[in-house]
């Protein structure tokens, strides 16, 4: 903070009768002190206290009322006033730059605009162009709403079904199973795989609900999963599991004695109840879980959000699906969400749908066309091996998926592009 200054009148030299010089006269011989930056004392006389000299008015002030004086001293504070900082506005990367560059040394400046000029004026015009012209790319397309037209439809449960399936995908792990046949001594995935051809002929006899199918497998696969079983009661092991299965998903479930009729009576009551009983230990009762049922409901609904072409395409994905269920290394290597969105995938492409994979079904699925590529063809390999029925000893999926009322889906031949790149 300043100093302040104080400013001591300059002694004047004294008249004959001590009086001072008038007015005028002491104005005109005074000198203005500057601010000296320190306290300057006022000298006094012991004897008589010196009487503090008030500055006269000048006489243009007093003849004028002072509106001269006044220009005077603004003219003179205008002049004298330290300049107000201007604001500088920068409008544009031009002037910053050039302003960043003239605090650097030369050589700095030089070695820029050797190199990186150009490639910064080409930025900023490039910036510019952009924001004239718009953006270039083109936009993705939009996510279809798969559940506005089951708005009022209360069993649809729009409201939590998003929900639902983030869930399905966080639990799917805990009842997925792993390559268990080096702990079966006895069986093997070839008698795996014609259990299950045979089950799936049981359930289209039994006219029985798609969900118990896909539950009876999970069931079969998790109990062999725990425990060693004989190659006698592989079938006894079957039945119970879609006993169970029936109890679970259906509304009027099959007797025990269907399935002793079914299984030409290899088994007796008892033996089945047992077993039933042994299942369900095993499991400890874990039987609400996210097979790739679940999923293949609203991956196709995803995939054809109208009625348009929807039952050729579910009855496509649905053959597909069981066809890889059905086969042992399905199971084990993906998950029931990817065998799901793989069977869509692969149907879109023996159908030819365009496009093939959209981002409605990327959303919903959680998927990408690049993560299924493995998956798929390994489903449209299934479909191509089992094109003529005598290649394939396993009938019932290709019999179920070839009569008219599954739109004989079978009988379409394998998606080309999923096959050629094998």
């Amino acid at each position: 903070m300043g100093s302040r200054a104080v400013v001591v009148p300059d002694q004047q030299p004294r008249g004959r009768g001590g009086k001072q010089k008038n007015g005028q006269a002491e104005g005109r011989n005074r000198r203005v002190l500057r601010d000296i930056g320190n306290l300057v004392p006022v000298p006094t006389v012991e004897e008589k206290p010196q009487n503090q000299i008030s500055r006269p008015k000048p006489l243009a002030e007093v003849v004028n009322g002072g509106g001269a004086v006044k220009a005077a001293a603004a003219a003179h504070k205008k002049h004298f006033d330290p300049p107000k900082p201007e604001t500088v506005i920068v409008i544009s990367s031009d002037e910053e730059l050039e302003s960043e560059e003239k605090k650097k040394p030369v050589a700095v400046i030089a070695r820029k605009s050797r190199v990186g000029s150009s490639r910064t004026m080409t930025s900023i015009l490039t910036a510019r162009s952009k924001a004239l012209c718009g953006p270039t790319t083109k936009p993705k397309d939009p996510i279809a709403d798969i559940d506005a037209a089951d708005a009022d439809n209360e069993l649809a449960v729009v409201e939590y079904v998003e929900d639902i399936y983030k869930f399905y995908k966080l639990t799917e792990g805990e009842s997925r199973v792993h390559d268990y046949m080096d702990s079966q001594p006895e069986i093997n995935s070839k008698m795996r795989s014609i259990l299950i051809d045979w089950l799936t002929e049981v359930h289209r006899k039994f006219e029985l609900m798609p969900e118990t199918l896909y539950l009876t497998i999970n069931i079969v696969d998790r109990y062999l999963s725990m425990n060693a079983v004989p190659r006698r009661e592989l079938q006894l092991v079957g039945i119970s599991s879609m006993l169970i299965a029936c109890k679970y998903e259906e509304i009027w479930a099959p007797e025990v004695s269907d399935f002793i009729v079914i299984s030409d009576n290899a088994y007796v009551r008892e033996q089945i109840l047992i077993m039933e009983k042994a299942i369900l230990g095993k499991l400890e009762w874990y039987l609400t879980v996210p097979t790739p049922y679940v999923f293949l409901v609203r991956f196709i609904k995803a995939s054809v959000p109208s009625n348009d072409h929807r039952e050729e395409m579910e009855n496509m994905v649905f053959f597909l699906a069981e066809l890889g269920l059905m086969h042992y290394p399905t199971i084990i290597l993906y998950c029931p969400s990817m065998i799901a969105a793989s069977a869509v995938y692969a149907a879109r492409c023996t159908l030819n749908s365009n496009p093939l994979w959209t981002e409605t079904l990327k959303h919903h699925t959680g998927y990408s066309e690049d993560q299924l590529g493995d998956c798929a063809k390994m489903l449209a390999r299934f479909h191509s091996d089992g094109g003529g029925v005598e290649k394939s000893k396993l009938k019932a999926v290709y019999k179920k998926f070839s009569s008219p009322d599954r739109g004989s889906v079978a009988l379409f031949p394998p998606a080309r592009s999923l096959l050629l790149v094998l």
